[in-house]
């Protein structure tokens, strides 16, 4: 595994650093509406823009990297995405700041696919899934380490914002001098809705839901803070205990899915996540202490669930439906994740701050209990037969590149064979 990450450092580099600017982004986006005192409605809209440029993009930026290539579309997304955050420092309007999130969504989906290709083409059929997890473990920290950057400027200035630019501008470098041999891409053919309902009914409603929950999490979460009375330093370590309580929840909670009836573990975590999110909306806002230990418990028992939904979902596909089903995932995920900071923002409008953590308990809790029913209508899958447990960052990413998914080299696919998205 040393070797096979050692050899692809740079784009390793340059995927922490579009991290670091994501994770800050959308915190400090947060913040800032909520400073302008903009109507909690209306940041539900401006933060749901990111997940539609993130949902259409899935389907459209495939079809610009078979016309265009990779170099050019990686750089000219990258380019889109700089110029979207200076944007939102010029002009404080709600209305501009949904389309710049829009672009941000799209580029941002673009550059992973892009760096998924790429990843695909330096493994092998021995390195993947070690390849696999250590970028998610890169997105993972450069997301959680992106909250700590709130404190380098204050956030009614425009400081934060060029900083995010200059990420973004900088994560291009490393790649582009480095990449010198792009790699044929091989966009899935993703499986009709109704096919991956019937072939594993628990993985498309987590998908749905989970995804609905972390946008929630990544585009409510500092506003949430920031109507609680939290200053940027207790913003930032709020949203960082949400993120990193989920990396170290990862592996036991993985390891232990691999043990026993996945569905199991994923209704003992999707409850707790449940129960941590209803007593910290009727406790938590009122105590900090009591706030962050519920959160780092509600984010170790919710972040999980992506990576142990797609777990599931590989358990009960052969291996050449997987490529397409996770693809259909990713599509199924972008739809709650635009639904999340939406239905949130109607909690909150309604209810106050304790609407946050409410409205984040309804889908754990959904998961849960649809899980349960899952369980009356299907066997477990004999230990066996079960595909290896993988993290996954909390984002509908990851869907072109896994182990499991693939058999053969991706990079002998010829280019002109492949697929760009469908919409199932």
């Amino acid at each position: 595994m040393f070797i096979a990450v050692l050899g692809c450092w740079p784009l390793f580099l340059g995927l922490g650093l579009i991290g670091l600017g994501v994770g800050m982004q959308g915190s400090l986006l947060g913040v800032r509406a909520a400073l302008e005192n903009f109507d909690t409605a209306i940041t539900g809209m401006i933060m749901s823009g990111y997940y539609i440029g993130f949902f259409v993009g899935s389907l459209r930026v495939p079809a610009i990297i078979n016309r265009v290539g990779h170099i050019r579309t990686f750089g000219a997304l990258a380019s889109m995405a700089s110029t979207a955050i200076l944007v939102h420092a010029v002009y404080i309007n709600p209305w501009v700041w949904t389309a710049m999130r829009f672009v941000t969504g799209f580029s941002i989906i673009g550059i992973w696919l892009v760096a998924e290709s790429w990843l695909n083409a330096e493994a092998t059929n021995e390195t993947r899934g070690s390849l696999l997890s250590f970028y998610m473990l890169v997105v993972f920290f450069g997301i959680g380490g992106g909250q700590f950057l709130l404190n380098l400027g204050d956030p009614t200035s425009y400081e934060l914002f060029t900083l995010i630019s200059i990420l973004v501008s900088l994560a291009v470098i490393p790649i582009l001098v480095t990449a010198t041999k792009a790699p044929s891409f091989h966009a899935p053919e993703a499986v009709k809705i109704k096919q991956l309902y019937a072939l594993v009914p628990l993985g498309f409603v987590g998908s749905l839901l989970i995804n609905s929950c972390y946008a929630m999490i990544f585009g409510m979460g500092a506003v949430f803070a920031t109507e609680i009375g939290l200053s940027v330093r207790e913003v930032s370590l709020f949203m960082g205990t949400l993120i990193f309580s989920g990396v170290l929840f990862q592996w036991p909670v993985g390891k232990m899915s691999d043990r026993v009836d996945r569905r199991l573990i994923i209704i003992g975590c999707s409850l707790l996540a449940a129960l941590c999110a209803v007593i910290a909306a009727f406790t938590g806002v009122e105590s900090s202490w009591s706030l962050f230990l519920l959160a780092s418990l509600f984010g170790g028992f919710c972040l999980p669930l992506y990576s142990l939904c797609a777990a599931h979902t590989n358990d009960h596909l052969s291996s050449d439906q997987m490529v397409g089903a996770n693809a259909t995932l990713l599509l199924v995920g972008g739809v709650g994740a635009v639904v999340g900071p939406l239905f949130t923002a109607l909690f909150m409008e309604q209810l106050g701050p304790k609407g946050f953590f409410l409205s984040m308990a309804m889908p754990c809790g959904g998961i849960g209990a649809f899980a349960a029913w899952r369980i009356t209508r299907r066997g477990p899958v004999p230990v066996d037969e079960r595909s290896e447990f993988t993290v996954r960052a909390p984002t509908p990413i990851g869907a072109t590149f896994d182990a499991d998914m693939l058999e053969d080299d991706p990079s002998e696919h010829p280019l002109e064979n492949s697929r760009s998205f469908d919409a199932p």
